[in-house]
């Protein structure tokens, strides 16, 4: 019996998180375990001048929502998986997520960021790594999805 029975999987609308999901989803089959989704709204990206910051997130939470059902549309045959929309720091949430529910593996994708741009932009999928109390699978984007 494979110790990863409750896979949980961020997604976030990028083609690097869609690749993440397509693992995450072969690696179910694999060990027919159970799958989650989650999708974190920023709370930096819900201030703007002029509109109500529940506006926003609201907003912000059907974008979510949409988001979670491309993936549950790809995957309905062979999974009904769980969904979750948090709204925070995007690691903190997945973190939170994988101990309430809870996950035997985090499965996130990574842009695969250097230098400037990661420090400027954070990486979640390190930040998950190094605070996750379960196994995490980084998973890089395919080679086309790359920037150089």
């Amino acid at each position: 019996m494979s110790g990863f029975q409750k896979i949980l999987i961020a997604v976030d609308g990028e083609a690097v998180s869609a690749h993440a999901a397509q693992i995450g989803l072969q690696l179910a089959c694999c060990v027919t375990g159970e799958v989650a989704l989650v999708h974190v709204v920023e709370l930096a990206l819900t201030h703007a001048p002029g509109i109500a910051a529940e506006d926003l997130v609201a907003e912000a939470k059907k974008d979510g929502k949409r988001i979670l059902t491309e993936v549950q549309d790809r995957i309905s045959p062979l999974f009904s998986a769980r969904e979750f929309i948090r709204v925070g720091k995007p690691a903190q949430e997945i973190l939170a997520v994988a101990k309430e529910w809870p996950a035997d593996v985090i499965v996130v994708g990574s842009h695969g960021r250097h230098g400037i741009s990661r420090v400027l932009l954070g990486s979640v999928a390190e930040a998950v790594m190094r605070q996750a109390g379960c196994p995490v699978l980084v998973i890089r984007g395919k080679q086309s999805d790359q920037v150089h």
